[in-house]
């Protein structure tokens, strides 16, 4: 990632401030790797990189949790307005956890609410269950447990224009809880994350034609997994880059 290296660096605290967008409009891409790393020499000059302790680059880990029933996932499969997904994110190089559950806001934009967690507790919501009842009100079930785990690795990008972040994963692999794994090495998924309006990033992929394509990191990866599963709103995305 050598394009990385003349980006200027930003802060965690100063991401944060200027564009934590946990209220946001979501628009996910999934291209090669190859072309996903050139668009790191084309962004604009001011563009700048997360650097934390001198990296750029961080490891992620993800556990998604469902019921039964898969109401989590059944719910996005088939374009339900009030769908939901709970996780623990962990940041594999600082060890810190998070507890999240996304809804659907307004106009189908995104909103993120998260609680610190310690790791020895990402494979369970018992700690936080009050956290999600909170949030999901009479969404809650009883009863929520492992579903599958994720990692990957990523580079956060921020541009001042539209306080605008875009985050590109690489090195995505899927387990899930019967021990079925998948991993694309040559897929990135780029995702920009902006207040409404598009972003430069989006510009240049829309330019390079790419266009935002439906994928779900834990939804599209549970059907990659199993294919008893519903999977209507990525089949396209599944033929083409979801191969084991």
């Amino acid at each position: 990632m050598n394009a990385l290296c003349r980006l200027d660096p930003i802060s965690l605290a100063e991401l944060t401030e200027k564009a934590e967008l946990q209220t946001r409009v979501d628009r996910k891409y999934v291209l090669p790797v190859t072309d996903a790393l050139a668009l790191l020499s084309r962004v604009s000059p001011d563009t700048r990189a997360l650097e934390i302790e001198g990296s750029r680059v961080f490891r992620y880990q993800s556990v998604y949790f469902d019921t039964d029933d898969l109401v989590s996932f059944r719910l996005t499969a088939h374009r339900r307005r009030r769908r939901f997904k709970i996780r623990t994110r962990t940041y594999l190089d600082s060890a810190l956890c998070w507890l999240e559950v996304k809804t659907e806001g307004y106009r189908g934009g995104t909103v993120k609410s998260r609680l610190p967690y310690q790791r020895q507790d990402e494979d369970s919501v018992t700690p936080g269950r009050w956290f999600v009842e909170s949030v999901l009100g009479e969404q809650a079930r009883p009863h929520f447990a492992p579903t599958l785990f994720t990692r990957y690795r990523r580079t956060t990008l921020y541009q001042a224009a539209g306080n605008s972040r875009a985050t590109i994963d690489i090195d995505l692999s899927w387990t899930d809880t019967e021990g079925r794994q998948l991993r694309l090495p040559d897929v990135a998924v780029v995702e920009t994350k902006t207040g409404s309006a598009a972003s430069p990033v989006d510009r240049l992929l829309w330019a390079s034609g790419y266009r935002p394509t439906r994928i779900s990191k834990y939804a599209t990866g549970l059907a990659a997994l199993r294919p008893d599963l519903p999977a209507a709103p990525w089949r396209r995305t599944l033929r083409r880059y979801f191969t084991r």
